[in-house]
């Protein structure tokens, strides 16, 4: 069986990119569009699976060409899709982002097939009796996850929720291992304006928090207080989308193979967010081009004439990288 297994969303999302949002009643011209398989659950296991994780997906999909694409799309990276149903006369979720030139987005998701199911069937329970890790978000009905929660943490496993898009969690934080919120929806849920203080407050209900704050990293805290922070690394940000899910995935593909919380997370901080293999506007950072060390423009072996010492420093990603003159 596998050790991490998400009970999640999967949608296809339409990505528009354009230079600002539109003003109400007002129609402006995008620079770009496509459509990707996405959803925060499929987001969480992608990234766990491409960290090395084992990684079972818990969802549905309607039968439409959109679901037949979301489910090529767990397949092609290995995630045991025994629990995906296919819902007839449903439609498959989508969600349409809208991502601006400076690389933030806004997102309208309809839920479709995500939405239509309330229980979890002798499939659903079979697959959720073994993993050591149930990964969730809020793009499944409240009373799905606090079902699958609970016999989760009947067999031993360790719950992680991202409460995203925010809605009242009722008890499901009580049932919650680790709470995985952005800044915006810890303030949200703790009902305070201060993101330190929302983390500390939620860490009274969830057993730990880890809440991550963009630019700023991450923090940790548990019990009421803040453990620990991990600081963010420096980009040139493109397209934000699927960032936090990526952080999600990857911190609990470390946990499963055995690292410490501080180090995984510190793997999620530190990964590219991987909604897809294709091309296009997804989730990405921009790091600027690597020259290839064995060109003979830079290789002395290869170059005409002596070679010539050159001048270089460490980048901001520690990689060594050439001046040139002047």
């Amino acid at each position: 069986m596998s050790t991490i297994a998400v009970l999640g969303s999967a949608n296809m999302d339409l990505v528009v990119r354009q230079p600002r949002l539109p003003r109400p009643g007002e129609t402006m011209f995008g620079s770009g569009f496509t459509t990707v398989p996405g959803g925060k659950g499929l987001n969480q296991a992608v990234a766990a699976a491409r960290a090395g994780g084992d990684v079972a997906f818990v969802g549905a999909v309607g039968d439409d060409p959109f679901g037949a694409a979301v489910r090529e799309r767990l397949l092609a990276d290995g995630i045991d899709v025994t629990a995906l149903r296919t819902l007839a006369g449903v439609p498959t979720g989508t969600a349409h982002i809208s991502v601006l030139d400076g690389g933030e987005n806004s997102i309208v998701v309809v839920p479709g097939a995500n939405a239509a199911i309330a229980a979890l069937d002798a499939v659903d329970r079979t697959l959720l009796a073994d993993p050591r890790f149930v990964v969730a978000q809020f793009e499944r009905p409240r009373g799905l996850i606090r079902e699958a929660f609970s016999h989760a943490r009947a067999g031993g496993a360790t719950t992680v929720l991202t409460p995203a898009p925010v809605v009242d969690p009722g008890d499901l934080l009580e049932l919650t291992d680790i709470l995985v919120p952005n800044a915006a929806e810890a303030c949200e849920l703790a009902g305070v304006d201060d993101p330190e203080q929302a983390a500390v407050v939620l860490s009274r209900r969830a057993r730990t928090v880890v809440m991550t704050r963009g630019a700023d990293g991450a923090l940790i805290a548990r019990e009421g207080a803040i453990i620990a922070t991990v600081p963010a690394r420096r980009v040139d940000a493109v397209d934000t989308t699927a960032a936090g899910d990526t952080f999600a995935g990857v911190m609990v593909a470390r946990l499963a193979a055995g690292e410490a919380l501080n180090a995984a997370a510190r793997a999620g901080r530190s990964r590219r967010p991987s909604r897809s293999r294709d091309p296009g506007p997804r989730a990405r950072c921009r790091r600027g081009r690597r020259r290839n060390r064995r060109s003979p423009r830079n290789d002395p072996r290869r170059a005409p004439g002596p070679a010539r010492r050159s001048r270089s420093r460490l980048n901001s990603w520690g990689r060594r990288i050439r001046l040139r003159p002047g």
